[in-house]
């Protein structure tokens, strides 16, 4: 059963001079589970696109004409997706993790750092666990640089991304601690 679109046309707060970011996100909030937004607004909203992106929501855009635009923005299904990085990716053969890491309230690139740093120490073949407030998407190309293979996903409210990250050999290193 589709749900009907919530409308929110913020034409008039960006007439006015207000930013309608706030409107937006109560909007968003509002909405019930699985319920699409329609937003009208005086230009193409390029910069909303990854932010409903990350609260998992695909977006369509289409121009009104006189340089309005309509976005519909659609749940999109993330019942138990995870997304995995190329190889050994059977989860169910990956021990327990051996580290743990809340990384939430840091801003960019510092959990990133952070797992790096944390993961040069680890053994190959251990797993890292981690919390963080966004996806990691500059992560993905430097774990895997390193050889280590990665599986995350959002948690089921969407807020918090859940990443493990297992350790590989990497080459020139006997992976003992130092």
């Amino acid at each position: 059963m589709t749900k009907d679109p919530y409308e929110l046309d913020v034409r008039p707060l960006l007439k006015s001079g207000s930013d309608p970011f706030q409107a937006i996100m109560n909007a968003v909030d509002g909405l019930a589970p699985g319920q699409p937004l329609k937003l009208i607004a005086t230009f193409r909203p390029v910069p909303l696109f990854s932010v409903m992106a990350g609260r998992g929501f695909a977006y369509l855009d289409q121009p009104l004409g006189n340089g309005d635009w309509e976005v519909l923005f659609t749940p999109e299904e993330q019942v138990d997706e995870i997304r995995v990085s190329a190889g050994d990716t059977d989860l169910d053969t990956w021990p327990d993790p051996a580290r743990q890491l809340d990384l939430t309230d840091l801003d960019p690139p510092e959990p990133m750092v952070r797992i790096l740093a944390v993961v040069e120490k680890m053994l190959a073949g251990e797993v890292l666990f981690a919390l963080l407030a966004r996806e990691p998407l500059f992560l993905y190309p430097e774990l895997a640089k390193r050889g280590h293979k990665w599986a995350g996903n959002f948690d089921a409210a969407g807020e918090t991304y859940r990443i493990l990250i297992r350790v590989g050999g990497r080459k020139g290193h006997d992976n003992a601690e130092d």
